[in-house]
């Protein structure tokens, strides 16, 4: 049962967007101090990445754990009401994810996603500090062609 009347849930949904969000400005802004210059969700890109470093061929995807079901995450709960819209929406969420990973492998383009639960919860700056050395490690030094950022 849901705690906030339509019009409520409506509005509070309807505020949501899909680019520069928090975990996003904090991921760039971190990365901006350290040196690094990008691109900010290019159209021209497929998946359009919340980070785009042509320089190295690498792309971010900064992933919210709720609309991007982040299995086994505390941040992620299922939804109780309208179950089926939002098994639809979430599955067809993580095909799109799979799909615009392999287009960036297939391009010989690196791929790191960092989850929000990555930077979320306590000691959230110490959180980013480390969230950003793990992708200035992967960006000049690793060959990984993806790698994932969790909580």
């Amino acid at each position: 049962m849901d705690v906030l009347s339509p019009s409520d849930r409506h509005k509070n949904m309807s505020h949501i967007r899909a680019k520069n969000t928090k975990p996003e400005k904090q991921i760039r802004s971190a990365l901006f101090r350290a040196g690094f210059r990008y691109r900010i969700c290019d159209k021209r890109y497929p998946g359009k990445p919340d980070l785009i470093f042509p320089k190295y061929y690498a792309v971010i995807f900064i992933n919210g754990c709720f609309w991007h079901a982040h299995e086994n995450c505390q941040y992620f709960v299922f939804p109780k009401s309208n179950q089926a819209f939002w098994e639809n929406k979430f599955t067809r969420n993580k095909e799109r994810d799979i799909e615009n990973i392999k287009y960036y492998q297939e391009q010989c383009w690196r791929v790191c996603t960092v989850w929000e639960c990555a930077i979320r919860g306590k000691n959230p700056k110490q959180k980013i500090e480390n969230v950003t050395s793990q992708i200035i490690e992967w960006l000049e030094e690793s060959s990984d062609p993806t790698i994932e950022i969790k909580g």
